[in-house]
């Protein structure tokens, strides 16, 4: 089969254990693949080359945009639709099908993916569900527009989500999505999220226009961020409600760092206050 009528850019940094996996999962699928570099100092830039992908070398200001935002508007892809593929994130043979079976003549502008999570080595049954809007026609639009102050030293848009004009639907064949990095990547990543998440929280609260772009889930987010129950509130939704407990320790693992650091960008959203009081 030939591929198909699109580009899948995934941006990196030091992703010499992830990437091989990623690229290896896209067979033949794209008429394009970018990997979007951030001055890895590992063999990530040899492995994208060796393995035939176009290689392009991002820097970030501290300004808007960043890195995916950059990419769509210096390097916009010349095929009709654009994946953003993070990684550690692999294309399984069911979503490879949905793909080939959906793209070529849907109505659709975009699509919400779904993905598996493995921790600690499996994956989990049970737990929060992923899900990104990370699959959409090119010039439909782009992420939120997020002008911060170096927030955090994340040179990718973290937990925006694309602004998209048009009928949005769903693909449920899911993307599998491993982290070979470790433990020590995953607490360095989230901690970077959770002071990244408090200085969002603080600017975004007085925004009533940004609000109004908000998924169900961001609104829901953010009223929680308020109290010190969002750690315990998202433990008990992760192990209980989404039944986390379907993993046993593995599970409860989960459900306690998702706590953690969800309690952790609560803690850090009233050092921010004090400081500025």
């Amino acid at each position: 089969m030939g591929s198909l009528d699109l580009t899948i850019a995934i941006p990196v940094k030091n992703e010499s254990k992830n990437l091989p996996g990623c690229l290896n999962s896209l067979d033949g699928i794209a008429r394009q693949v970018v990997v979007i570099d951030s001055g890895s100092t590992d063999n990530t830039r040899k492995i994208a080359k060796e393995w035939g992908a176009d290689v392009i070398d991002f820097e970030w200001n501290g300004q808007f945009p960043k890195k995916r935002n950059w990419y769509l508007r210096n390097h916009k892809p010349s095929t009709k639709w654009v994946l953003f593929l993070d990684a550690d994130e692999y294309l399984t043979e069911d979503f490879r099908a949905a793909l080939r079976a959906e793209l070529p003549s849907t109505a659709k502008v975009g699509f919400w993916l779904h993905y598996t999570i493995y921790f600690l080595g499996k994956k989990l049954k049970g737990g929060y569900p992923l899900t990104k809007l990370a699959l959409f026609q090119v010039g439909a639009g782009e992420y939120e527009r997020i002008d911060e102050d170096r927030w955090s030293d994340m040179d990718m848009e973290i937990h925006e989500h694309p602004e998209i004009e048009g009928d949005v639907g769903e693909i449920s064949a899911k993307i599998d999505h491993r982290d070979f990095r470790g433990m020590e990547s995953y607490a360095n990543k989230h901690n970077g999220y959770a002071s990244w998440e408090a200085s969002r929280y603080l600017k975004v609260m007085s925004d009533k226009k940004t609000q109004m772009n908000w998924t169900w889930k961001q609104k829901m987010k953010y009223r929680l961020m308020r109290t010190v129950w969002i750690g315990p509130i998202f433990f008990l939704g992760s192990f209980f409600l989404m039944g986390g407990f379907r993993d046993g320790r593995r599970g409860l693992a989960f459900a306690i760092m998702k706590m953690s650091y969800f309690t952790q960008i609560y803690c850090r959203i009233k050092e921010l206050e004090q400081v500025k009081s």
